[in-house]
């Protein structure tokens, strides 16, 4: 296992999902249902599918298209929604 990379993504997952709607939803249900292990081990297998989605996705993509586009396109789609979200279009 390369722990460079390991790392680096252990540390930018960490802090892009700090704070966010994900957390918030944990925050919620835990508090709404009192079970807030069952909540844990349903929020690990949820954020456990998307990433491995994600993954795969990324690999699958990367086998056609440049890695450097794919980063820019993921770029610009995060503005653009930002954007939308930021005038309530979206």
């Amino acid at each position: 296992m390369d722990l460079k990379v390991f790392f680096a993504t252990l540390s930018a997952v960490f802090l892009a999902e700090l704070a966010d709607k994900t957390q918030l939803v944990g925050i919620g249900m835990a508090a709404k249902s009192g079970k807030p292990i069952t909540v844990f081990l349903g929020s690990i297998a949820g954020y456990a599918i998307v990433t491995l989605l994600s993954v795969f996705l990324g690999a699958i993509l990367a086998k056609y298209i440049n890695p450097e586009a794919i980063r820019y396109a993921g770029a610009v789609l995060f503005i653009v929604i930002g954007a939308l979200m930021l005038f309530k279009i979206l």
